[in-house]
């Protein structure tokens, strides 16, 4: 299966061990901080190669996600809205980071999740503050760049939090990279790294996407004496503190993608590779999608592999994600145009607040909706993609797999033949 060819190759607890194997941190003893959906995957590789270097410390994870560590205390954290739990967590990573020894080194495992796992309001907000921005901003067209720019000005720990709290003392990053171009300061909003954002960016996004007036009033205070000059920026390219740092990204998007054409090629077929196919509003993307698929049925091309994080403006209060909303705009644009069959799924396991990794679609999913009476385009319009994609046996379910770099869209052109694959079982 092309999609289980990728999540294989990009599980964060095996890519961390090749890169342990490949070069170790240093000599220890370490600190640990596993932040993310896949940081207990993390921390037990990084257990398993340093073994009784590892001193001390703590995996925050998401709901769901955690098992026992031991020694490493392990504690759950909502997503992808942050709760009490995820300000208790970053406060406890930050005092880790404050505690090391003469001889003692911190090293950070981070994987997508973490900017909501670890939320440490910065002084004079507090965490319903942090919650109302963030929740207007995954509710606005703002992608994650513009978000995450909000974020590191909002928090002790993000933008470079975790580097100052160590003073200088040996800090160690590996990431598992869900983020366009492996920025590291957009993963996890850079706990551990410099942002090369400022205030008046931060204030500039709300006010392009016309949250300004209505983010609570401590933030629009904050952002304005930021740009005033009256806080410390967050730490920057060039800072000395940053001497100190090694970063490593061991598993990305790229990877995967790479990994399931491999497959597809091992199977005969002759992959076309989107490297940037998915991201941008998620309308435009099924149409771009639809508009490659049209020239592939062109040419000898028989699937298109494409990935990215389409943005998705949530419309009302159903249930959904990305990827399933992606594979109905798909069916819509086709209807039954082409014989085509997708899967667009996450590569955590959640796509959206849903048990679903994302979803199934084909050319006959438009005329399956009109006979179970499903009105798809009301569906999107709230929001609301799952239970249509339920109602047709559709869903996508993995559970939690460890990894977390992006989203996959995997979509054929050639017709079903008697005996072969069946998209709902998983053929992709």
């Amino acid at each position: 299966m092309l999609h289980r060819a990728a999540l294989d190759a990009a599980h964060a607890g095996r890519a961390l061990e090749r890169a342990l194997g490949e070069r170790e941190p240093g000599p220890g003893p370490f600190v640990l901080l596993a932040c993310g959906k896949a940081a207990c995957a993390m921390a037990e590789s990084a257990r398993r190669v340093l073994g009784p270097r590892i001193a001390r410390g703590h995996v925050t994870t998401k709901d769901g996600h955690a098992r026992p560590l031991p020694p490493l205390g392990v504690g759950e954290a909502s997503h992808p809205l942050p709760d009490w739990r995820s300000e208790l967590s970053a406060r406890a990573a930050l005092a880790l980071a404050e505690s090391l020894g003469p001889r003692e080194e911190l090293l950070v495992l981070l994987s997508g999740g973490a900017s909501a796992l670890w939320c440490a309001p910065a002084p004079g907000l507090t965490l319903d503050d942090k919650r109302r921005t963030n929740e207007l901003l995954l509710t606005s067209p703002a992608d994650i760049h513009e978000l995450n720019a909000v974020r590191r000005h909002l928090s002790s720990v993000k933008g470079g939090g975790l580097v100052r709290a160590a003073r200088g003392r040996p800090l160690h990053l590996l990431a598992v990279s869900d983020v366009r171009g492996d920025a590291l300061y957009d993963l996890g909003s850079g706990p551990a790294s410099a942002d090369p954002t400022l205030f008046s960016e931060a204030r500039a996004v709300l006010r392009r996407h016309e949250l300004w007036n209505a983010v609570p009033a401590p933030v629009r205070a904050r952002l304005e004496r930021g740009v005033a000059g009256e806080i410390e920026e967050t730490l920057k390219p060039g800072d000395a503190r940053l001497a100190s740092v090694s970063a490593r990204i061991v598993a990305s998007l790229d990877g995967a993608l790479d990994a399931a054409a491999a497959a597809a090629r091992a199977r005969g077929l002759r992959p076309r590779v989107l490297r940037d196919g998915l991201y941008g509003e998620v309308a435009a993307v099924a149409r771009a999608l639809a508009a490659e698929l049209r020239r592939a049925a062109a040419s000898d091309c028989g699937l298109l592999l494409a990935a990215g994080e389409p943005t998705v403006r949530v419309r009302g209060s159903g249930r959904g994600g990305r990827a399933q909303e992606l594979a109905l705009r798909l069916a819509l644009e086709l209807g039954d145009e082409l014989p085509f069959e997708a899967l667009c799924a996450g590569s955590d396991g959640s796509d959206g607040a849903t048990p679903a990794a994302g979803a199934f679609s084909d050319s006959s999913t438009r005329a399956r909706a009109e006979r179970l009476g499903l009105d798809l385009r009301g569906a999107l319009a709230r929001s609301d993609s799952f239970p249509a994609l339920e109602a047709l046996g559709d869903l996508y379910l993995t559970g939690p797999t460890e990894t977390n770099v992006g989203d996959l869209a995997l979509v054929r052109l050639r017709p079903r033949e008697a005996g072969e694959y069946d998209g709902r079982t998983g053929g992709q």
